[in-house]
């Protein structure tokens, strides 16, 4: 993948309710964004909307949620069928990244400086999705050292 000329991504890491996101560029330092947390469907798609416009969006980097020992299960198959409406709307390429221990990384951390953010606010999700994005943009740039 070494040599794409994609400079802005959009980093998603997707919930039922909340809808994680990061956005990073050809610096390549993925910084949490506010999560879309409208009550519709259709309003967070909206405002995923809204920051690829805004932020001239080249890619979407989503968490992929395998199972641990690897396998697509039904968390997987939901996340499937969000990508299928992403690529519909977008028109853009979706790049899955193996996110199984992203949330949970994202909490120990928060833990770890006394801080409670509430689950509704979408902060663990937002920074979920740094570090998912954070991921892609560091195995992207293994080759091109």
């Amino acid at each position: 993948m070494q040599g794409s000329h994609l400079k802005n991504y959009l980093g998603i890491d997707w919930g039922e309710k909340r809808i994680g996101l990061a956005f990073a560029d050809e610096i390549g330092i993925a910084l949490p964004l506010p999560a879309a947390v409208a009550a519709s469907k259709k309003a967070r798609m909206q405002h995923i909307e809204a920051i690829v416009r805004e932020r001239q969006v080249d890619a979407l980097v989503v968490g992929y949620p395998l199972n641990m020992d690897g396998s697509v299960g039904f968390k997987a198959r939901e996340v499937d069928g969000f990508i299928e409406g992403l690529e519909t709307r977008f028109r853009l390429p979706v790049f899955r990244i193996d996110e199984r221990l992203s949330s949970h990384s994202v909490e120990q951390g928060l833990r770890g400086q006394k801080r409670k953010p509430s689950r509704q606010s979408g902060e663990i999700d937002s920074r979920a999705a740094a570090l998912i994005l954070q991921d892609f943009i560091e195995e992207k740039n293994l080759g091109s050292a």
